[in-house]
């Protein structure tokens, strides 16, 4: 297994640098079953924030993206299921996707409720407003 860092998957996915997003293409599509490369939580969350802030994709398009990083066969993601549960709720809005993959690894971890100044975040089951 090799780890993949954010630089990468954002050269895949955007291809504002022609060479490093054709290196990232080969060595992406080299990936196998057998040979995954590994994805972890920081990296996925500073992907959205990349794409978000940096590129400006919509929700609905980074939702979609994850999704289907998460469920490509040569691609190990830390907490796969944090990430699709963050990622559900990052599509309908509200606060943003590092919040979300904070509530779900609480909710993981069985520690509720999850507290917070974030109004925003405050408004999800399972968090409450210090």
């Amino acid at each position: 297994m090799i780890a993949l860092d954010t630089n990468v998957l954002v050269r895949y996915l955007v291809r504002d640098d022609v060479q490093q997003a054709d290196a990232a293409r080969a060595l992406l599509e080299s990936l196998t079953g057998e040979r995954p490369g590994y994805i972890c939580r920081e990296v996925m969350v500073e992907l959205v924030w990349v794409l978000e802030r940096a590129y400006g994709f919509s929700r609905d398009r980074i939702a979609t993206i994850v999704e289907e990083l998460v469920a490509t066969e040569g691609l190990v993601i830390e907490e796969a299921n944090d990430v699709a549960r963050a990622v559900f709720r990052y599509r309908a809005s509200g606060p943003g996707f590092s919040d979300l993959m904070i509530l779900a690894a609480a909710e993981r971890s069985g520690a509720q409720p999850l507290y917070t100044f974030d109004q925003k975040a405050a408004r999800l089951e399972g968090v409450s407003l210090l």
